[in-house]
């Protein structure tokens, strides 16, 4: 297994089963078993656990979470693995789904486990990193954690504070359905090939309700979404002129409620305040 960290080695096996980098699929395969063994020690995968895996690639990070998980299923969009991992990834509780992630049945693959029980650990690539976070969680799947190692910018954007440059639409809506840790950053010096630019692992602790009482789901991240789709704006122009539906007095009355300024902007409200504000502004809406 440890061979499998080898850049050396791996470049062997790449020209041994003529395997070709993919650009387009955002191809970067991790060298260092101390990471690891960290991203599966972030997971706290245990005997019980069924671990979805997301492009396993080479699968050195699949071997690791083999040997602490009940069952392991990886989805990886690359058939030209097969081959490799038929020849290296010999282990009784896996299984190997070729196929586009954003496609799967997430729901039939888990049938039959609890919760608590059900983890999604990813070295995703950087282009489509949020499509599948939100994929995971916009859908409820019954999941319990979720463990990634996605670009350092994004994951700093998913972590980030009220106020920040980083906070945004995106940010809300993860502190919406999870608790978010940033655990550790990766330098691209443990890539093959290296990236441009680092990653880091993120842990999503997955909430199994919202802590805030939402009237409407729906009104809720319009009003994320319209608070930012103008950032430059104030949270009144920018909201009102991408969602016509919420007027411009509605939105100053909903902020004077609540004692904001009517000149505040979206990236100085916190969680809280927008479920206050949308909770208000469900009632103003013709």
């Amino acid at each position: 297994m440890d061979k499998l960290y080898s850049p050396i080695y791996v470049k062997k096996i790449f020209k041994k089963y003529n395997f070709h980098y993919k650009k387009k699929l955002g191809q970067n395969f991790l060298i260092d078993k101390n990471i690891n063994d960290k991203i599966v020690e972030a997971s706290n995968i245990n005997k019980d656990d069924l671990v979805i895996e997301i492009g396993p690639g080479l699968g050195n990070l699949t071997q690791v979470i083999c040997q602490k998980a009940k069952k392991v299923i990886s989805i990886e969009i690359d058939k030209d693995f097969k081959e490799i991992h038929d020849d290296y990834l010999n282990y009784d509780n896996l299984e190997i789904i070729y196929d586009d992630f954003m496609n799967t049945d997430l729901k039939e693959l888990i049938k039959g486990y609890d919760r608590k029980n059900v983890k999604v650990v990813a070295n995703l690539p950087y282009y489509i990193t949020t499509p599948i976070i939100m994929k995971l969680l916009e859908e409820k799947y019954p999941i319990s954690k979720i463990v990634v190692m996605i670009q350092k910018e994004v994951a700093e954007r998913f972590a980030s504070s009220p106020g920040s440059k980083d906070y945004g639409a995106v940010t809300l809506a993860i502190n919406y359905y999870t608790k978010t840790t940033y655990a550790f950053t990766v330098p691209s010096s443990v890539f093959l090939p290296k990236p441009k630019v680092s990653s880091a692992v993120v842990v999503f602790d997955v909430l199994e309700k919202p802590e805030y009482k939402v009237e409407s789901e729906e009104i809720l991240f319009k009003v994320i979404k319209g608070a930012f789709a103008k950032r430059r704006k104030t949270f009144v122009n920018s909201l009102s002129s991408t969602y016509p539906e919420f007027k411009k007095e509605m939105i100053v009355d909903a902020l004077e409620e609540f004692d904001f300024n009517k000149a505040i902007r979206g990236e100085k409200l916190s969680l809280e305040n927008f479920v206050e504000i949308s909770n208000y502004l469900i009632k103003r809406i013709d």
